[in-house]
């Protein structure tokens, strides 16, 4: 008897361990890079002898920028050999000068007291896309690729830095209409940010990305927001599996204002409508669905559990109308007392006591509004 029961319990153990194995998030959204032998000088015209050597010298010590400012415009050729080193330059002062540079002159056009500077060609989103591609990263990637299985992968490149800082402030200057770029641009663009926030390789970037995310959102006036927040979610829900990596997804989406609350509550809607197979599709039906899951079933999986807990927190907590629906905050009382009251203490099933103490202190916040 006592031997079964050590069995028992070895053998419950030894599931927590797996699940704790296995429950870390990060994804590899960069393959193979097609990189970095793109002769610069060739893509705009410039060799050595027409001075390049010397430019080089003059964006490094800031000569060049100086130059520009003092009369007041940037030539297409020069507009485009600074933008192509930024992307592609192996030299990382070279980049990083490059990005000053274009952030300086993009800045111009919005910071008051500044002379704007005339800037004869700008970057359209094709070539920040066709960057993108060139470094590796995997527009469809696959959710099974996880970041522990990615070898194989050799990106993402350094210059990714320097992607991130120019396209944060070249949305700045789309709020002033100073950028060509398109509604569904941005919308691609905000796509692209949030998942980059799922490769490991990337986490030392976070302020970065969380900068550029928001100078994305930010770029959209009111009437494109309207149209474009709810395809984004369902872009990034669509990406994303349904494992610790969809809470991150959602994670990463932080802000105070009020697009970026509500971009983050309909995300995390949107992933669990793919959690339960795009069965019900309106906030009724997936609590409906939720409180339908019976915890005392042996079955019952609770590490799926614990992310549908955490993604209708996100949900409902940044949902603007939440405390308007009755129905709903009623429902959603009724699936955490589910949780945290018919989920014994004892209970040593995997993620059993994080799912109870998780809905225990959420149960208690609804007490206390």
């Amino acid at each position: 008897m006592l031997a079964s029961l050590l069995d028992d319990c070895q053998k419950q153990m030894k599931a927590i361990h797996s699940v704790e194995e296995m429950s870390e998030w990060g994804l590899c959204v960069f393959g193979e890079q097609s990189f970095m032998n793109n002769e610069l000088n060739s893509l705009v015209g410039l060799t050595k002898e027409k001075g390049c050597t010397f430019l080089e010298g003059l964006l490094k010590n800031g000569w060049l920028l100086k130059l520009i400012f003092k009369c007041g415009c940037v030539e297409k050729s020069l507009a485009t050999w600074t933008f192509f080193l930024m992307l592609y330059s192996s030299k990382e002062e070279l980049r990083s000068s490059a990005c000053e540079f274009w952030c300086a002159i993009l800045s111009s056009k919005i910071q008051v007291g500044m002379q704007p500077i005339e800037i004869d060609w700008y970057p359209s989103y094709p070539e920040l896309k066709s960057a993108l591609e060139t470094y590796g990263f995997l527009f469809n990637f696959s959710s099974n690729i996880s970041a522990e299985n990615s070898s194989g992968c050799k990106g993402p490149p350094q210059n990714i830095i320097t992607w991130i800082k120019f396209t944060a402030v070249y949305c700045q200057v789309r709020c002033n209409k100073q950028s060509i770029l398109l509604t569904s641009d941005c919308q691609e663009l905000a796509e692209v940010i949030l998942c980059l926030f799922l490769d490991r390789r990337l986490e030392g970037l976070s302020v970065l990305m969380r900068n550029c995310m928001q100078s994305i959102i930010s770029s959209f006036t009111e009437e494109e927001w309207i149209n474009s927040y709810s395809r984004i979610a369902k872009s990034i829900a669509s990406r994303v599996p349904t494992d610790l990596n969809c809470l991150r997804a959602v994670q990463c989406i932080s802000g105070v204002d009020p697009r970026t609350k509500h971009l983050k509550s309909v995300v995390a809607f949107e992933i669990l409508v793919n959690c339960f197979e795009n069965k019900v599709h309106d906030d009724v039906g997936i609590l409906t669905l939720l409180i339908s899951i019976n915890v005392k079933e042996k079955a019952c999986d609770f590490f799926k559990m614990y992310i549908y807990l955490v993604l209708a927190e996100n949900w409902l907590r940044y949902d603007e109308m939440f405390s308007d629906k009755p129905v709903i905050c009623e429902m959603w009382g009724v699936f955490l007392r589910n949780c945290s009251c018919q989920i014994s203490s004892s209970d040593l099933r995997p993620r059993a006591s994080e799912v109870r103490n998780k809905a225990a202190f959420l149960l208690q916040g609804i007490g206390n509004s």
